[in-house]
């Protein structure tokens, strides 16, 4: 099930028999694109947190929100427009593979069995809360709560009778509101911006120009071989296995401009922001009052987990307790980069927790069935 999508797919779901777009979905999309670019730079402008990202899901949201009479009919943000950033994005953690992260693996596997551990009471919490609290039934329940796999979890939920639009809700605010609170609760820790609004990007020096068409070779080379080996979250994980098995070799450097990756935050944000169509506000208002207590309790079991892992080995706090956070690989990527760690280590911490949950909803989905 993980194959196909994947979470690092980064909030999309359903998606549509691939067609050209129409004239007025072009023209949606493009003015999309430059409020939420223009919606980044206020946001850098404030020292947001991770800027360009949030700054364009907000405004998006905002558009879809109050002018709902100028979304074209049965409007989509375009899924493969959206891969192409994300490949972008999975070649950019992947140039950050050194060989120092391959020899530390022994390191890893306190940290691993720590996910194993929060993955398993994560849900459980989630499930609790959403059946007792929240009043769902036992299969919405149990899909809303998983920590991960966001395409899989909407699939089989579906297909085990949950209410898809709960269901839809509940796992884009998730990661939603991971992707927002962390890096906000990180600033305000360390007193400065972290991410992107830190003047931090994946590129290690001012990047060169002549570095974007290897950096799109290598994007598209590893798009095509995720897809086609149908790896979990392929369209990130295959860019990233490229790039980190071409920069080991030393074949490439990829150092372009930081302002590559921050278009594709742009991309991101806005392709989020768009998912906030056709809801009302008292739906949104309950899912988010049930998400934002299921965010702060695996949060905060994240967190435990961290500092427990953080006495134990010696890994440091941030790092862990970004893979514990249950959101996006790209955005931890970059809050981790910003705090001197290398993000291709959160990043395979993240592949190991989606992995592990699909697992797991494939076990368990067959108990919920029979009850």
């Amino acid at each position: 099930m993980a194959g196909r999508y994947g979470e690092a797919m980064a909030l999309s779901f359903n998606p549509p028999p691939l067609r050209w777009p129409t004239r007025p979905a072009l023209i949606f999309t493009a003015a999309l694109l430059a409020l939420g670019a223009v919606g980044g730079e206020v946001a850098r402008l404030v020292s947001m947190p991770l800027p360009w990202m949030l700054g364009s899901l907000i405004t998006t949201a905002l558009v879809v929100a109050f002018l709902p009479k100028r979304i074209p009919a049965g409007y989509r943000f375009s899924q493969p427009f959206r891969m192409v950033f994300i490949a972008i994005i999975g070649a950019m953690i992947g140039a950050q593979l050194t060989a120092e992260v391959f020899q530390q693996w022994p390191r890893y596997i306190l940290s691993l069995a720590g996910v194993t551990l929060f993955v398993a009471l994560a849900h459980g919490w989630n499930y609790w809360m959403f059946r007792r609290i929240g009043g769902y039934d036992r299969p919405t329940a149990f899909f809303c709560g998983t920590p991960g796999g966001l395409m899989e979890s909407i699939a089989m939920g579906e297909a085990a009778g949950a209410d898809i639009r709960v269901l839809t809700i509940q796992q884009f605010l998730r990661i939603i509101l991971v992707v927002s609170l962390v890096p906000l609760g990180l600033s305000i820790f360390h007193g400065h911006p972290v991410g992107s609004a830190a003047g931090i990007g994946f590129s290690q020096g001012a990047g060169e120009m002549a570095a974007i068409p290897v950096l799109l070779l290598v994007a598209a080379l590893g798009l095509v071989l995720g897809v086609k080996l149908k790896l979990p979250a392929g369209q990130l994980i295959g860019p990233l296995i490229v790039a980190g098995a071409a920069t080991l070799s030393g074949l490439v450097v990829l150092d372009p401009p930081n302002w590559v990756i921050s278009v594709a935050q742009v991309v991101i944000g806005v392709s989020l922001g768009v998912r906030f169509i056709g809801i009302t506000g008292r739906m949104l208002g309950r899912a988010l009052g049930l998400s934002l207590a299921s965010v702060a309790g695996m949060l905060v079991l994240g967190a435990l987990l961290a500092g427990a892992l953080n006495l134990w080995t010696g890994q440091p706090f941030e790092v862990l307790l970004l893979s514990f956070a249950p959101g996006g690989v790209t955005e931890m990527g970059l809050v981790a980069l910003s705090l001197a760690a290398n993000p291709a280590v959160v990043a395979f911490h993240h592949l190991y927790r989606i992995v592990l949950t699909v697992v797991q909803m494939s076990v368990l989905s067959r108990w919920i069935g029979a009850r």
